[in-house]
């Protein structure tokens, strides 16, 4: 994208060391399809006319990527595209020209939150990686995640999101929503996605994990069942469900039968541990720990945006390695 430099971001290009945030978003350029993607939006995107004319789709869906990946708010989004140069080049910005503002921001979002964009955005992304050879789908696994949401009453309704819920994990409640994920068994990429209450029990979402064309499924134990519901009966798939913990505990004082259940136990856990991998990129490296948005839909819509961005991120590591 080219634009005209500003004397700081002249300066910039001629640093002796590239940074580590440099490094990735070189590597989001080349691998993200770009076209693929603005084609999703353009139809929805507004047209030049009369008034104010509207920034480049490619600008402000850059900008989006950049507020996921490193979880920003949108106030937070516009001073990092001002303080940080190496994010205002990937947008295709300069301080010689206009830099979008946080309402600017809000309103890109608010328009694949209106479209249902995000979704086909992740739909896209899967089809993409499908045709490349890199999603195989021979397999799933599949696993949920806890995403705490602010617990506070101080807000205008004086009452926490009525579309989260606690729950209680272990010895500790948890306030939020939970995030199921069905993942490619050998390569670890996100193909099914869906957003619930944090109360929900995993295993009532286990049907909408699956895109049809599984061999084999591996799950922790709170799927165990799942073969046996009215909906997922006529699949076909052999079923490789981890054993309740109480269970494996039993098994431990009887040394003579415990050692190869065990073993069996740890294989299904080497299997199903990808299925963690992109949790671990969305909590860890992007930053998302705690939902920013109310409701679900909301949330949802940032899930998909995330676990799209995820994918590449995944495919850049593959790649690498």
């Amino acid at each position: 994208m080219e634009h005209q430099l500003s004397f700081a971001d002249s300066e910039y290009q001629n640093k002796r060391r590239q940074p580590r945030k440099e490094k990735f978003l070189g590597r989001m350029e080349r691998l993200m399809p770009w076209q693929r993607l603005e084609s999703v939006i353009e139809p929805h995107y507004p047209k030049p006319g009369k008034g104010r004319r509207p920034y480049l789709l490619m600008t402000l869906l850059r900008i989006h990527c950049l507020q996921q990946w490193s979880s920003l708010s949108d106030p937070a989004m516009e001073d990092a595209l001002y303080e940080i140069a190496s994010m205002r080049m990937f947008a295709g910005l300069s301080l010689v020209g206009a830099i979008p503002d946080h309402t600017t921001i809000m309103k890109f979002r608010h328009l694949l939150e209106r479209h249902g964009l995000a979704r086909k955005i992740f739909k896209e992304v899967s089809d993409w990686l499908s045709e490349t050879g890199v999603l195989v789908r021979e397999g799933s696994l599949m696993d949920a995640t806890i995403i705490e949401a602010p617990s506070s009453t101080k807000n205008k309704a004086g009452e926490r999101d009525p579309e989260m819920h606690q729950t209680k994990k272990g010895n500790q409640w948890h306030f939020g929503m939970k995030a199921h994920i069905g993942v490619d068994a050998r390569s670890g990429l996100t193909h099914s996605l869906t957003t619930t209450r944090a109360n929900e029990y995993d295993l009532n979402q286990a049907e909408h994990l699956l895109h049809g064309d599984e061999d084999f499924v591996f799950a922790d134990a709170g799927y165990r069942g799942a073969e046996k519901r009215d909906e997922l009966k006529e699949i076909d798939v052999d079923w490789h469900t981890a054993e309740r913990p109480g269970k494996v505990g039993a098994w431990k004082k009887h040394p003579r039968i415990s050692k190869v259940l065990i073993n069996i136990e740890y294989m299904k856990a080497s299997v199903r541990a990808k299925a963690e991998h992109p949790f671990q990129i969305i909590k860890c490296q992007f930053g998302f720990t705690k939902a920013r948005y109310r409701g679900l839909a909301k949330n949802d819509n940032k899930l998909a945006i995330l676990f799209a961005l995820v994918n590449i991120v995944r495919v850049s590591q593959m790649v690498r390695t």
